[in-house]
């Protein structure tokens, strides 16, 4: 019969690779790791038959010749496994290599041949079976590796059993192995950002609210704050927008459609007059902040603490922004001509043109909001809050952001997007590299679990970095109204210990403002609207507590990171428990999430999983209080108290 149908491949692999993780949508979009990370590379391998399989994992760094060989350890059944921490920024390639191990499983069975007591003769006939594979790895070895590999040929002709039963024979044929029929997965990309895109404290505040006195201050001001924002374990300051305000339709307090003669409107409203009468937008400071001289002071004195600077970047213009007049394309004009404002009804901002990104001039618009970013950077910052982001096309948010990283890989862009989470997620794939959450509307204990489920232990944890921030400018929630100090304590602990990266809008929280708008989930008096005065050593705040838990989270390493978490189980739906272990760094948080009364339960803890005891008691450090207590088995006694602490931050310590 005559043969009509395709013919055979020429090449082809005995080992199938069936899943190689982590990856994100099938390898559309790189995972995110950052300095000082591991990546726990999986895959599962098929073959034939009874055959072993080995294989690598090639990691690619940005810049490298060659590709770094990571061996992949068996696991179990057909999972593989292997482990590598990156250390270089930037974009990162991975794939598995995997082939049939010949030799090893030659060896395996050989032994088992031995054990079962096979006659010399059989073993002598399987041995020269092993010399002829051990010959490929001798033509490719050099000096005296080529020289040994011919001495086990030797010996395997001679009949010599014990020879083929060392691990040195074993590791050579590693060494050299042709990796015949070797098969290669796809190769999978991944984005490795600095080291504070995953471990950092954001300290939100005002410029222009940074004086005693209540007058306007301005960035020398500001960075008189500096400080005592360093003392208080913080990392990254992050300033509200700093450019010129319109005053076309400025807004008054509180949001109110006029503003009065002393108002000094929403920073959000970007766009106004400078000191010398022309106007300035995205690349200009408020003359009343002290200009760009008074800013690059300030970058300086932040640099001298050790603390980094993040802008807001909101693209948005005022009436009075010099893109209106010489770009009016740009924005969005009504058929009598005027340009519409923005609004989301029933809400309207007067004082704000967002910009038409799909205007016909729309690549000079793109490239010079791109420009403005590269502006800020020239001026040293490398990080950006970025306003409202699920409001611009992703189309616009990848080019920029994907050619902004490829220069400078050291950026960080916090997604400001509170929207559908497939948007929040779809922000964080293509490019940003912090994203603020839900965690602020999480509040009980249910929510606290299975959001903490979505975001680490699922595959959103490769791609979406979360950032938690328990208030804003624009949000005051209820839990935080009603519950008073201890509700802040609470969302304290809970943002800076669920989350490695985290923030507070300062002085507010610190303070327990907790005088929400009548109409609306925020600041009554909000401070977006008008310059407020804040008493900066003000003995009853919350200041000693933040410094505390800031200060906790710099000596654990345990949490500074995030997909180490472990969540447990109480028998009281208002004690949250949960554990962060890294290396031999073991904290254990509980948290009474009743910011009103008092409640008690049991803590059940896994202790194998934790490596601990059930016979041998173990010590329990509360970092918050200081207490010491003796803990044994998985059941143990927790109490706690909102108005002395509703918190406990427990370092575990096993006794030797």
């Amino acid at each position: 019969m005559q043969d009509t149908g395709a013919a055979p491949p020429t090449s082809w692999s005995r080992v199938v690779i069936t899943a190689v993780r982590p990856s994100v949508d099938g390898g559309r979009w790189p995972i995110k790791r950052s300095l000082g990370e591991t990546l726990e590379v999986e895959a599962d391998l098929v073959i034939d038959g009874h055959d072993h399989c080995r294989a690598v994992v090639l990691h690619q760094a940005p810049g490298a010749a060659e590709p770094v060989r990571t061996p992949m350890m068996h696991v179990h059944g057909t999972l593989y496994r292997a482990t590598l921490t990156p250390e270089t920024l930037g974009t990162h390639t991975y794939a598995v290599r995997a082939w049939t191990d010949a030799f090893g499983t030659w060896q395996d069975e050989f032994e088992r041949r031995v054990k079962g007591g096979e006659p010399q003769e059989e073993l002598s006939i399987e041995l020269r079976v092993g010399a002829t594979l051990l010959e490929p790895a001798a033509a490719r070895a050099t000096g005296a590796d080529a020289e040994q590999l011919k001495g086990y040929i030797q010996a395997f002709e001679e009949g010599q059993v014990q020879r083929a039963l060392t691990d040195e024979v074993a590791r050579l044929a590693r060494a050299y192995d042709p990796e015949r029929g070797a098969q290669e997965s796809e190769h999978l990309a991944m984005n490795v950002d600095p080291s504070h895109a995953r471990f950092c404290a954001w300290y939100e505040f005002f410029p222009r609210s940074s004086r005693d006195d209540g007058a306007h201050g301005t960035l020398d001001d500001a960075a008189e704050r500096l400080p005592f924002i360093k003392r208080q374990g913080f990392d990254i300051v992050y300033l509200p927008p700093i450019h010129p305000i319109g005053t076309t339709n400025r807004k008054g307090k509180d949001n109110a459609p006029v503003a009065g003669e002393d108002d000094p409107g929403s920073p959000w409203a970007i766009g106004g007059p400078l000191a010398d009468g022309t106007r300035g937008g995205h690349k200009a400071v408020h003359p009343a902040l002290g200009g760009m001289p008074a800013f690059e002071r300030f970058v300086a004195r932040a640099d001298a603490l050790d603390l980094k600077v993040a802008l807001d970047i909101a693209f948005q213009a005022s009436p009075d922004h010099p893109y209106v007049e010489a770009h009016p394309s740009w924005f969005n004009q009504r058929p009598d001509g005027s340009i519409r404002y923005a609004e989301n009804p029933p809400k309207k901002y007067q004082d704000v043109y967002p910009f038409d990104f799909t205007s016909e001039d729309y690549p000079a618009m793109w490239r010079e909001l791109k420009h403005v970013f590269e502006f800020w950077i020239d001026h040293g910052v490398r990080i950006f809050r970025v306003d409202n982001p699920h409001t611009k096309p992703l189309a616009f948010w990848a080019w920029c952001l994907g050619t902004l990283r490829a220069e400078h890989p050291d950026l960080v862009f916090l997604a400001e997007a509170f929207t559908k989470p497939a948007m929040m997620y779809a922000l964080a794939k293509l490019g940003f590299n912090n994203s603020y959450t839900y965690f602020t509307w999480r509040n009980s204990k249910y929510e606290l679990t299975s959001y903490a489920e979505e975001l680490y232990q699922s595959e959103v944890a490769d791609f979406f970095r979360p950032n938690f921030w328990p208030n804003t400018p624009d949000i005051l929630h209820d839990y935080l109204v009603h519950g008073g100090r201890a509700a802040h304590i609470t969302r304290l602990v809970l943002a800076a210990t669920l989350s490695s990266a985290y923030g507070l809008y300062g002085p507010p929280y610190e303070h327990v403002d907790n005088n929400q708008h009548p109409d609306r989930e925020e600041y009554a008096n909000n401070e977006k609207y008008e310059v407020r005065a804040w008493d900066w050593d003000d003995p009853h705040s919350l200041q000693p507590m933040i410094r505390r838990v800031n200060t906790i989270r710099q000596d654990h390493v345990a949490l500074q990171h995030m997909r180490n978490i472990r969540l447990h189980t109480t028998d009281n739906n208002q004690l949250l428990a949960y554990t962060k272990h890294h290396d031999d760094d073991l904290v254990l948080c509980v948290v009474n999430l009743d910011p009103h009364h008092t409640q008690e339960g049991w803590v059940e803890l896994p202790l194998d999983a934790l490596g601990l005891s059930q016979e041998q008691p173990f010590g329990v450090h509360d970092l918050l209080s200081g207490e010491r207590y003796v803990w044994q088995g998985h059941h143990n006694f927790v109490r706690l108290d909102p108005h002395v602490v509703p918190a406990h931050i427990f370092s575990i310590e096993p006794f030797n």
